[in-house]
């Protein structure tokens, strides 16, 4: 059985795959109000009261999705650790501090379970695309992004404590996993921060430059107090791949000012929320191509915290 935990509007998406897949699953939330919005959206009802009040009825649980707040993904998830699941598919960031990454790797490791976090972006149909053509061009000679965030917006959102001070592990990482998993793994980085914000003090601007262990160049840059947007650029020898917005590929070719937009089958990322029904696919059969390993996303964290002045 498939158990999805949680029932916001993340939960929301993950059960409109498992019907698009015809995958029977049992849903639990906390409030009564999200469990009947929840009902409203997709036509199941959620049991309600969490999974600890879950657990002691039924036990036959092959496969938990958690898509529960930030502040409760470690909580989740190590209930369920305790209580024999072995298969997990975490939402971003798993845990909100790099500590609670690295107890929650600890605990998979001692149980003998597989942990993965929900990067939906890495099956977007433009990043397969853009992989395809890169491995075709011979490879990444470099790449850049960007990771600016819009800090007015940011600022009115109601958070639990704690989520905004680590908001790069909460919402940034979603550019910088892409930007890794496209361009390569930094073997070596330089990383520089400035100024702070009242909900996020450890800095606002960032900046740094490195290489990849396949020897690809990277630099990267954001200013959280000045406009702009998450994009990623890729090189290789013969093209550059420009994700801006990240689920639209653009393409422009080696001798030419032309950027053009790549004809690319999108039916499932318009059919579901981008990315997320081919990493359900992927996570269900246990095809680990493409899916983000808690094991890797912890050494990725490690990254990111130094990104952020997070240490």
């Amino acid at each position: 059985m498939i158990l999805l935990v949680g029932a916001g509007p993340m939960a929301v998406q993950y059960a409109k795959v498992l019907q698009g897949m015809e995958k029977p699953f049992v849903v639990v939330g906390r409030s009564q109000q999200s469990a009947g919005d929840f009902n409203a959206s997709v036509g199941v009802q959620p049991l309600v009261g969490g999974v600890e009040a879950f657990f002691p009825s039924i036990h036959s649980i092959t496969h938990a999705i958690v898509a529960v707040s930030v502040e409760q993904l470690e909580h989740t998830s190590t209930y369920l650790l305790e209580n024999g699941v072995k298969h997990l598919l975490v939402e971003k960031p798993g845990g909100m501090t790099l500590e609670a990454i690295e107890r929650l790797q600890a605990l998979a490791q001692a149980q003998g379970a597989s942990i993965y976090i929900a990067y939906n972006r890495r099956f977007l149909a433009s990043v397969i695309k853009a992989r395809e053509l890169i491995e075709e061009d011979g490879g990444v000679t470099s790449f850049n992004f960007e990771i600016t965030e819009w800090s007015d917006t940011i600022q009115k959102i109601p958070k639990a404590e704690g989520v905004k001070e680590n908001w790069f592990f909460a919402n940034t990482s979603h550019v910088t996993d892409l930007a890794f998993y496209l361009g390569g793994k930094p073997r070596e980085i330089a990383t520089f921060t400035a100024g702070g914000l009242s909900w996020h003090r450890r800095a606002a601007r960032f900046a740094g430059a490195g290489e990849t262990e396949e020897g690809a160049l990277f630099s990267y840059s954001g200013d959280w107090e000045a406009p702009g947007r998450w994009a990623i650029e890729v090189l290789t020898l013969k093209r550059r791949f420009i994700f801006k917005p990240l689920e639209t590929l653009q393409v422009q070719l080696i001798n030419s000012v032309a950027v053009e937009t790549l004809d690319i089958d999108v039916t499932l990322d318009a059919d579901y929320k981008p990315g997320l029904y081919l990493q359900v696919k992927h996570f269900l059969v246990s095809d680990k191509s493409g899916l983000c390993s808690l094991e890797d996303h912890l050494e990725n964290s490690k990254l990111y915290a130094r990104i952020a002045a997070y240490v």
